[in-house]
């Protein structure tokens, strides 16, 4: 079912590749004027550009979400552009992939910064916007199913994504009174440039870390629908939670093919 944004505006946070840039042409596609991001201005006019082409109307604007002054920079220009701020994507993320004691101070702190210190400054900002304008809106921060499992090697990552996942019940309790929505979205495996580093990698008895469990086949086994998700079906979902259509604040979507119901398990 279409969800139409028609006339909305929509910032997506690290929008330049991956889930970010899917879910801004989405909301492009359904009629919404999108802000594009990234902390490359070209990289952000890339999918500006590219929505632009198919119709769409965006415009592109660099930001470091881990800095405040950026994500008020960012929510300024969507008002200037276009009027107003309706939905308000956190999508921005990081991750540094290392076994817990080759984890470094920096190596935390720059997840830490951009992955939830990031969402929260978002979801302030945007947050205040949409209660001062009036006409409520829509938050959606962009969590992933290792919010709530463990999973060797990303301590920083998993901490951050359980952190927003709290943020966002925490958030939905407090702005409900401006009737602004503030869910998140958990996505399962899906092929980007942040997730896909490890796959394809041969098991062998001497292996060093990671040591298990990142080839396509092994991943397809834990997965009850047996397969990757796409970025279209993550477009969708948060078309969906855009939308406004719904009696949803307060919640994580999962949409991970089954990942989180099946467990750490293996069909094969």
């Amino acid at each position: 079912m279409s969800q139409s944004l028609e006339g909305d505006t929509a910032i997506v946070t690290g929008s330049s590749t991956g889930l970010g840039r899917a879910i801004a042409e989405k909301f492009a596609d359904e009629g919404a004027n999108v802000v594009t991001n990234s902390r490359s201005q070209d990289r952000a006019e890339d999918t500006a550009e590219a929505i632009r082409e198919a119709g769409g109307n965006a415009v592109a604007a660099e930001a470091d979400v881990s800095e405040k002054a950026d994500v008020e920079a960012l929510a300024q220009a969507a008002v200037d552009e276009f009027g107003s701020l309706d939905v308000m994507v956190n999508n921005a993320g990081t991750t540094v992939e290392k076994h817990v004691f080759d984890q470094t101070p920096e190596d935390w702190q720059r997840v830490l910064d951009v992955n939830l210190t990031g969402t929260f400054y978002g979801s302030q900002v945007a947050g205040e916007q949409m209660a001062e304008q009036g006409t409520g809106g829509q938050i959606i921060n962009v969590s992933s199913m290792f919010g709530s499992v463990g999973v060797q090697g990303r301590a920083p990552y998993n901490a951050t994504k359980g952190g927003i996942e709290n943020l966002t019940r925490c958030l939905a309790v407090e702005l409900a009174e401006y009737d602004v929505h503030v869910n998140a979205l958990a996505p399962g495996y899906v092929k980007t440039d942040l997730a896909e580093a490890p796959w394809g990698e041969e098991i062998t008895e001497d292996r060093e870390w990671p040591y298990y469990g990142y080839t396509e086949e092994h991943i397809e086994n834990r997965t009850p629908l047996g397969r990757f998700g796409t970025l279209a079906e993550v477009g969708n979902c948060a078309a969906f939670l855009a939308a406004g259509d719904h009696y949803m604040t307060g919640e994580v979507m999962h949409n991970d093919g089954g990942w989180l119901a099946f467990g750490w398990g293996s069909k094969a």
